[in-house]
């Protein structure tokens, strides 16, 4: 359920800025960031690279878009 929330000009100004390099929508790049900080928080061992691919992964996994991993 859509909430609304209370954000600064400069975290609003950024996320305009990023959506729009990013090809998202205001909301989901503010959601985006969110969830890319919640993973950060609950793995602090993970970079930002590690965390991306996981989020890639996660959606190809969502689209149908896998295989089994060949070891070796």
């Amino acid at each position: 359920m859509p909430t609304a929330v209370r954000i600064s000009d400069d975290l609003l100004s950024e996320a305009r800025k990023f959506s729009k390099i990013d090809h998202r929508s205001l909301a989901g790049q503010i959601e985006h960031w969110a969830k890319v900080g919640k993973c950060a928080e609950e793995n602090p061992d993970l970079t930002y690279d590690l965390i991306k691919e996981i989020f890639i992964g996660l959606a190809e996994l969502d689209q149908g878009e896998k295989e089994e991993y060949q070891f070796g």
